[in-house]
């Protein structure tokens, strides 16, 4: 014990010597400002690193400038120590480095590294292999070489190449790249950079470092990596994990991310299908490895309207059919933006009730077809537009005119014992058949209209007779509607026999405004015009207000038979009164009376 305590001794002041003579190389001696580092390092062959440039192994006193700086003592095999320390002008700082070994032995395929110095005394210079940084190191060239016998100074590493640097003090003694192989030994003078190769037993599985009496062996395991993206496929946007992990290695990289460290995961969401390669290098070689993350950029899209037909109709200010809405339903799947024109952003899926309404409101038909699209899209480039449309038909249509004449009757007609049709002459259920075809398009705009019925005679008779007579005609006349289809609800009467008669006043000026001129002979006979114009039945489209036009049917071919005075022959009547496929246009002029003074 006491005689390691002496050599302890010698070997520091020894390095504190060595040191001074360092201190220029190192470039951090700033006399007579310098402080001292004093550095025990176990094991015995570790290797110390200031500021990242190589000191030499063992213990050692270090005379360095005030200030911070950067400790490593490092021995292959056990975990490095990093530790910065403060040095003071003219004080001294201990460090003591107990490194702690790792363990696990190193097995597989193996080949060896023999570095020679030649002339140059580089025994104690670093050797890092494939890196420059002093986490790359794995001893120092006494260790390696020579060819002593098994397992002693002998560096053991993986098939593979391998980038090798001797340096110490910031100087490189030498670099170069060495391919070994296993069971091979390659020899390398690092004077001249020549190399030669010679057949070598690999043992099985060694301790990464053991040491030996003035010897060393360093056993440098394998590096290794793997990498994985879960999930493997992802929809655009959607994030995924990286994950990864190395053994062995010192510096790691993975393509499109910064330096990564030896373990880890990331959540990433690229915009297309990547490859992420992970790079980690050791001193035991370097490891490739990757993991592919498939994108879907594809864009799926629906769009529907419901219903896809609607019809609008509206008859002067009442809309009578009135769709004017519809409902658009949409789904989107891997979409970031969904837009429907001309609506504007929606959410990925939905419904919403859009409005239908005629681009014009003017009258006329309605025939118009709105398309809606929607456009869905991604960040990763994919896009999808569908469409839908709606038809709306229909019309916007005036208030139906209701052509209204009044109702004319022969002399005495319908009889009170005849049939109730005879009397009804011809031209005048014609009348009344416009006056029917208007009224039902009108209660489509109205449908509480009714027609008023008010029915008259010409005054020639008792007053009596003339009641029932004037009764009779509205009969005749709702009896005609009735049957043509409108509803008896429809039809109000009343009667006015002789009451209310039309002023001769009144008969001149209708004659004068009529737009079927009067026969010269209806003229001449005031009295005659007189009476026929007040054997009529009058009506009234209710709640309008609107009285059927009391003009003459001038222009009709049965003319003669309404304007005589006197009571037609029934035949004569009934031949004008009841539809047939004869001409009736001409009526015998024996068979008229126009001046036989008849009720």
């Amino acid at each position: 014990m006491q005689h390691q305590q002496q050599r302890n001794v010698v070997r520091r002041v020894v390095g504190i010597v060595g040191a001074v003579v360092l201190i220029s190389s190192v470039a951090f001696v700033q006399e007579p400002k310098t402080g001292t580092l004093d550095i025990s390092v176990s094991p015995p062959e570790s290797y110390t690193f200031v500021d990242e440039r190589a000191i030499g192994p063992g213990d050692h006193g270090i005379r360095l400038a005030p200030g911070k700086h950067n400790v490593i003592v490092a021995n292959y095999g056990f975990n490095f120590l990093r530790q910065d320390v403060d040095i003071e002008s003219g004080k001294m700082s201990t460090i003591d480095a107990s490194l702690q070994p790792k363990g696990g032995a190193v097995s597989g395929p193996k080949g060896r590294i023999q570095l020679e110095v030649g002339l140059w005394k580089a025994g104690d210079y670093a050797v890092l292999l494939n890196g420059k940084t002093p986490y790359y190191f794995v001893g120092h060239v006494d260790e390696f070489n020579h060819d002593i016998g098994p397992w002693k100074q002998q560096l053991v590493v993986p098939p593979g190449q391998y980038n090798v640097t001797v340096t110490r003090s910031g100087r490189v003694a030498w670099t170069g790249s060495v391919p070994v192989s296993a069971n091979e030994r390659v020899i390398v003078d690092i004077s001249t950079g020549k190399q030669r190769t010679v057949a070598w037993t690999a043992p099985g599985a060694q301790p990464r470092f053991e040491a030996a009496t003035a010897s060393a062996a360093v056993n440098v395991a394998p590096v290794s990596g793997t990498i994985s993206a879960n999930p493997g496929r992802i929809n655009c946007s959607q994030p995924s994990v990286v994950q990864w992990a190395s053994l062995e290695t010192i510096d790691n990289e993975i393509s499109g991310m910064s330096p990564v460290p030896p373990n880890g995961e990331a959540t990433v969401s690229p915009r297309q299908t990547t490859t992420y390669e992970l790079t980690g290098v050791g001193p035991g070689g370097t490891v490739k490895t990757s993991a592919t993350l498939e994108v879907n950029p594809i864009v799926t899209a629906q769009l529907t309207v419901s219903p896809a037909e609607l019809t609008y109709r509206r008859i002067g200010d009442k809309v009578l059919v009135q769709n004017t809405s519809a409902t658009l339903t949409w789904s989107t799947t891997n979409a970031d933006s969904v837009s429907i024109s001309p609506i504007g952003t929606v959410e990925a899926s939905g419904t919403r009730t859009v409005p239908v309404l005629p681009a014009g409101m003017t009258e006329g038909p309605i025939d118009q077809r709105i398309t809606y699209s929607l456009q869905a899209t991604n960040v990763c480039g994919g896009s999808n537009v569908e469409p839908a449309s709606v038809h709306q038909a229909g019309s916007i249509e005036p208030i139906p005119a209701v052509l209204l004449n009044s109702i004319f009757f022969p002399t005495d007609y319908p009889e009170k014992r005849g049939a109730p049709n005879v009397g009804l002459m011809m031209s005048q259920q014609g009348a009344l058949t416009a006056a029917i075809a208007g009224f039902n398009k009108y209660l489509e705009y109205d449908p509480e209209a009714t027609l008023s019925l008010v029915g008259y005679a010409d005054g020639r008779g008792p007053n009596k007779y003339n009641q029932s007579l004037s009764e009779r005609r509205v009969q005749s006349v709702k009896d005609f509607l009735v049957a043509n289809g409108i509803a008896e609800n429809k039809i109000d009467t009343s009667s006015y026999g002789a009451g209310k008669l039309l002023e001769k006043s009144e008969v001149e000026q209708l004659q004068t405004e009529n737009p079927n001129p009067p026969p010269t002979v209806h003229v001449k006979s005031k009295d005659a015009s007189w009476f026929a114009y007040n054997r009529r039945v009058d009506v009234v489209l209710l709640p309008k207000n609107q009285e059927s036009l009391r003009y003459y049917p001038n222009d009709s071919p049965d003319l003669p038979i309404l304007w005589q005075r006197s009571k037609p022959a029934r035949k004569l009547v009934e031949q004008h009164s009841i539809a047939s496929d004869a001409d009736n246009s001409n009526v015998a002029s024996d068979e008229i009376d126009t001046s036989a003074p008849h009720l």
